[in-house]
């Protein structure tokens, strides 16, 4: 008895299976025997399974970067399983359920990882990992490899165009070319491409036709139905490869460099872009093409600024300018509500708080953190706050809610010494500040005596890039005005 206890549900599992089915059962029935035996009950529950996951609102796809756990390790719920680099960042993944990982489907390494894809597999506690059964992947409809018709193919006449061999990939024939083994009905896998990228030229055509003798155009057979002769192909001569290379031009495809090898004039690198080039990639080209924007300028006196600043570094607490921009920028949005909106799909929406996003650049691209509540933070707060967002940023480890969610956006040049330029919208937000460097400047004055004088000023170029659609001219031009009145007095935005 306690033989059979330990036996368990696989061991009459394999006794089921020495068992023959009888003659004389009815197959029907036997139908029956064989669904209950196979049931979840005595089998145990289906493999649990693991999903690429969407950890971020504007995620697509993913990237599978390292696996944390291996196969036939114990996985608890909370226990991070991967790690996947995102859109923005790279987040461990959590499991949801208790278990034992028992496949992994997708390695390491692996790009473009679309969300819903199956990337592993769990079973439960006491199951046999080892023999975990993989789900058949789901087949997609082979692509039909089609060609259009020829309007000056005669009826009935029988096609010699040669398909491509499958499985050595499809053949790439320069126009010329194909119309060539078309005439003469040749096979385009014999011929030799010299091409770029494999391209079969007309260069290769001839030599083709040369090796196996002119045959001339075939001769279409009789059709049932007259129709009308088409007009006879001119013969083609061989010609010089100058005069050919100017008569047929090939592809403007530049070829592949070959590493080790000396780069040929006109040849290009392909590199492997990550999630994140490629998600700003796709959300500039959004920007501009669906973002009207409006561009706006104004110069800015540092000098209450710098001042305050040294007074600050005499009491160790270390500011920089860009800590009072985005200060002065989020008091200039409380100033001004009606700007701080954003565009739907239905219409401007008015934002109830503040959150200033900060430009970072980063090895994998530009990343935007998130200063939250940035008109309630003084200025040591702020310089705080950006400084750890952005070395997170840098280290590819920001979480979703520190760069999702902003309403106004800052990218600051002047450190690389950049005097003034546009930035982008970052969509849905309506406004992007772009700050280039300070620079000294003399502009005239007048002295106590009233007797005209100069005065040196550190000005500081500020460029508002605004959406056309929710900020007009006149807005955009009182919010940058307003906003140099509080930055040229930053004591004034202690007390806003």
């Amino acid at each position: 008895m306690a033989a059979s206890l330990r036996l368990g549900h696989r061991g009459i599992l394999n006794g089921i299976k020495l068992i023959r089915p009888c003659k004389g059962i009815p197959q029907n029935h036997h139908g029956h025997y064989r669904l209950f035996f196979q049931s979840q009950s005595l089998f145990g529950a289906a493999p649990m399974k693991v999903m690429m996951p969407a950890l971020s609102p504007t995620m697509e796809e993913g990237r599978v970067l390292k696996w944390l756990k291996k196969e036939g390790e114990s996985v608890s719920a909370g226990d991070a399983l991967c790690e996947i680099e995102t859109d923005k960042a790279v987040i461990s993944m959590d499991s949801n359920e208790d278990g034992i990982l028992a496949k992994i489907l997708i390695e390491e390494g692996s790009r473009s990882v679309r969300l819903g894809t199956l990337i592993a597999l769990m079973v439960d506690e006491g199951q046999d990992w080892k023999q975990v059964e993989i789900p058949a992947p789901e087949s997609a409809p082979a692509p039909l490899l089609s060609t259009p018709p020829s309007s000056t193919a005669p009826t009935g006449a029988v096609s010699h165009k040669m398909e491509p061999r499958l499985g050595t990939g499809q053949l790439r024939l320069s126009p010329a070319a194909r119309h060539i083994l078309d005439t003469h009905g040749l096979d385009p896998g014999q011929a030799k491409p010299s091409g770029p990228r494999g391209l079969i030229t007309k260069e290769d055509a001839l030599n083709l036709l040369k090796q196996t003798g002119s045959r001339g155009p075939a001769a279409p057979k009789a059709a049932s139905v007259p129709s009308a002769a088409p007009q006879p192909p001119q013969p083609l001569q061989p010609a010089h490869p100058a005069s050919t290379s100017q008569a047929y031009p090939r592809p403007s495809i530049p070829p592949i460099s070959v590493p080790g090898k000396p780069a040929a004039p006109g040849t290009f690198t392909e590199f492997p872009s990550s999630n994140v080039r490629r998600v700003i990639a796709k959300r500039l080209t959004e920007s501009k093409t669906t973002i009207p924007h409006s561009y706006a300028a104004i110069d800015c006196d540092l000098g209450a600024v710098q001042q305050l600043r040294m007074d600050l570094a005499k009491d160790a607490i270390k500011v920089s300018v860009n800590d009072f921009i985005i200060k002065a920028a989020a008091i200039t949005l409380k100033e001004m509500p009606e700007v701080n909106v954003t565009w739907s799909g239905e219409g401007p929406q008015s934002l109830g708080s503040i959150h200033i996003s900060i430009a970072v650049a980063t090895e994998k691209g530009l990343l935007t953190p998130i200063i939250r509540d940035a008109a309630t933070k003084g200025v040591q707060e702020i310089a705080a706050n950006a400084r750890a967002l952005a070395q997170k940023a840098r280290d590819g480890k920001l979480l979703p809610e520190e760069y999702q969610g902003g309403s106004f956006s800052i990218s600051n040049l002047g450190m690389f010494g950049i005097s003034g330029f546009s930035a982008v919208i970052n969509p849905p937000q309506a406004c992007i500040l772009a700050v280039g460097r300070s620079r000294p400047e003399l502009s005239p004055c007048l002295d106590p005596d009233g007797s005209p004088a100069l005065r040196q000023q550190q000005l500081m170029t500020v460029s508002l890039s605004s959406d056309g659609r929710l900020i007009d001219d006149q807005l955009a031009a009182q919010f940058l005005d307003k906003f140099r009145a509080n930055l040229e007095r930053p004591q004034r935005m202690a007390l806003i």
